[in-house]
């Protein structure tokens, strides 16, 4: 079984499980589809997180962000006039990891050929692809962004507009370096006349990167070990910092000492998944950064200390301080998760930020740039300050359930900011109240952020009246919160149950 964002996504890594490939073939076959279909929200320039479970094995997280510039200082940008990382700054570009990860993944664990698996999207790339409903709409709202008269626009927005759902797009360029990928691996990407024109073309916006920064990126991406928290009995596994799958487990262990159960009042449970969420993302926007300038942070902020501490600074009847917010914010990524017929689990996410990330493409190459080190911060006393070689903190996060050392369900929830929150509010659906990942994805979705409670539209007004009179803010969110992916594996049967969020356009397919 698959479950992706996008049906082209889905049908293609379906067809792969369907020949014998495996759930990391399907993966990548089906991420590279969504590179092409979906280049607002992911792309080959850009980054990549994944939880491995092998059938037979421990899994693994494999972190696949990019590095800064081995010249890229909070000083050397204050010389130049850098007094903030905006989305479209040169600066905002760290060196994307996406291919390093894709291909340390295959590596080890695919089966088909690289050739086999980029076919689909090669094929879209250069014949075409339809665009479908929720892509257009997102491709509509999010155009502006694109710089008159530049590369992106001019590809993007054929005729000065976004397409409309059913017209048929082309990137023939992306569908050249698929093809060289699929016939050197890596060094296809970060090494020889490629990465020697994207070198050049960043230089030529004013940025601080080398040839040499590409070639020391070829082998980014690297195997580490998932943090985890117990929750109800059940193990949850995240990626640990750089991402922000800590600030999930966060959230989650401060509302196991709170009843989240189905005779709670709805309004009961917002509160407190907002109260929580607030807190979690408190210490994440303070703290989490490139891994060796947070040594020990999971271990810390997860101790009964700290959290029975946070817990204790929740008042149920009354919403708090808003945390100080000064991330920018982000929405842009998907999220696939893929089980296979040997048992092999795999919650697979790839993104490039802000919607079409830095906005800025190569047009040598057709390489879309992400804008993932607008979230390093220029202090250069903050554990996230920009440096050589740094990865700046990451909202992208794959998720993992596990029962008495099983697999039980690879997961994921996008949305920039929310996937934290989103993680937690639909696990508590899940096991607190025991709905299926379907009907978890479709509940009225909530989120605190930046001083306000936002809320989907749907939410009941009594529920509204409620969580108004408790103190928060509420503002009805202008799109939908996010999009999540599950597959639930029965441990008994193993049967598979795939669930897709309607809020995007894709579905959960398998056979």
């Amino acid at each position: 079984m698959i479950a992706t964002s996008h049906p082209l996504s889905s049908s293609a890594g379906l067809a792969v499980l369907a020949e014998g490939g495996n759930a990391v073939d399907a993966a990548i076959c089906a991420c590279a589809v969504q590179c092409v279909t979906d280049t607002h929200m992911t792309g080959i320039g850009g980054d990549c997180f994944v939880l491995y479970a092998p059938a037979r094995g421990k899994v693994r997280a494999l972190n696949g962000s990019g590095m800064a510039p081995a010249a890229a200082t909070p000083d050397a940008l204050r010389a130049r006039g850098v007094t903030e990382l905006t989305q479209t700054s040169p600066h905002s570009v760290t060196i994307p990891g996406a291919i390093s990860a894709w291909c340390l993944l295959h590596g080890e664990y695919g089966t088909l050929p690289l050739d086999r698996l980029f076919a689909p999207a090669i094929r879209y790339a250069e014949e075409g692809f339809p665009v479908t409903a929720r892509v257009a709409r997102d491709w509509a709202s999010n155009g502006d962004s694109l710089q008159p008269g530049d590369h992106a626009a001019r590809l993007f927005l054929p005729d000065g507009h976004a397409p409309h759902a059913g017209a048929v797009m082309r990137q023939p360029l992306l569908g050249a370096r698929l093809r060289e990928i699929a016939a050197r691996g890596a060094a296809a990407f970060y090494t020889g006349e490629t990465a020697a024109k994207m070198s050049r073309y960043l230089q030529d916006l004013g940025g601080l990167h080398s040839e040499q920064d590409f070639h020391d990126s070829m082998s980014v991406a690297r195997w580490e070990d998932p943090i985890s928290a117990f929750y109800r009995g059940h193990e949850v596994l995240e990626c640990g910092p750089n991402g922000q799958g800590l600030a999930a487990l966060m959230i989650l262990r401060i509302l196991e000492g709170f009843d989240m159960g189905p005779d709670i009042p709805q309004a009961d449970r917002i509160h407190l998944l907002a109260e929580a969420t607030k807190l979690a993302y408190h210490h994440r926007d303070a703290l989490i950064a490139d891994p060796a300038h947070c040594e020990g942070l999971a271990e810390q902020l997860l101790s009964d200390q700290v959290i029975e501490a946070l817990r204790a600074r929740v008042d149920p009847a009354h919403a708090g301080q808003p945390a100080l917010w000064t991330e920018p914010e982000h929405k842009d990524t998907i999220y696939l998760c893929v089980v296979d017929a040997e048992g092999n689990a795999i919650s697979f996410i790839n993104s490039i930020f802000h919607a079409f990330g830095s906005t800025r493409l190569d047009p040598e190459t057709g390489v879309l740039f992400h804008s993932r080190g607008s979230s390093f911060r220029l202090d250069p006393a903050h554990p996230n300050a920009i440096g050589p070689g740094k990865r700046p903190m990451h909202t992208i996060i794959p998720g993992m359930l596990r029962d008495n050392g099983r697999v039980t369900m690879p997961f994921g929830v996008m949305g920039g900011h929310y996937q934290a929150a989103g993680h937690a509010a639909f696990l508590s659906a899940v096991l607190d109240r025991g709905l299926d990942p379907q009907a978890a994805m479709e509940e009225t979705r909530t989120f605190a952020f930046d001083g306000e409670l936002q809320v989907e539209p749907g939410l009941p007004d009594e529920v509204r009246r409620d969580l108004e009179q408790r103190g928060h803010r509420l503002a009805t969110a202008s799109g939908p919160l996010g999009g999540a992916q599950a597959i639930h594996i029965d441990p008994g049967t193993g049967i598979l149950t795939g669930a897709s969020d309607s809020r995007k356009d894709g579905m959960a397919a398998g056979f």
